[in-house]
């Protein structure tokens, strides 16, 4: 019968450098957060964008097509030139109308 080949270990051999752990080893073991606080905390750190101070509202509007159709046609960004559109117009102030003379 032929001798079976043993695959290498996917982890590598051991050495003397980095020696197994013991039982005893393990009970004299501390809590990643006791002994390196700082890495505790960086790694619950908020990760990706941070919050903007005045964050934008999803709302569902109903426009013209045109109105949509004419902003696309801008090109990308399309969603904030309406954004910016409607600011300015609202920054605007406002023409009072005069009543009409009655007849």
């Amino acid at each position: 019968m032929a001798k079976r080949r043993t695959k290498p270990s996917v982890y590598g051999v051991p050495d003397e450098d980095i020696p197994e752990m013991t039982i005893a080893d393990f009970r004299k073991a501390k809590p990643v957060k006791d002994v390196m606080p700082a890495l505790v905390t960086a790694a619950k750190r908020a990760r990706g964008r941070p919050r903007s101070a005045n964050p934008k509202q999803h709302v569902s509007l109903r426009l013209d097509a045109k109105v949509i159709a004419g902003f696309k046609a801008q090109g990308p960004g399309w969603q904030g030139r309406i954004n910016e559109a409607l600011a300015r117009a609202l920054a605007k102030p406002e023409k009072r109308k005069t009543p009409r003379a009655v007849r």
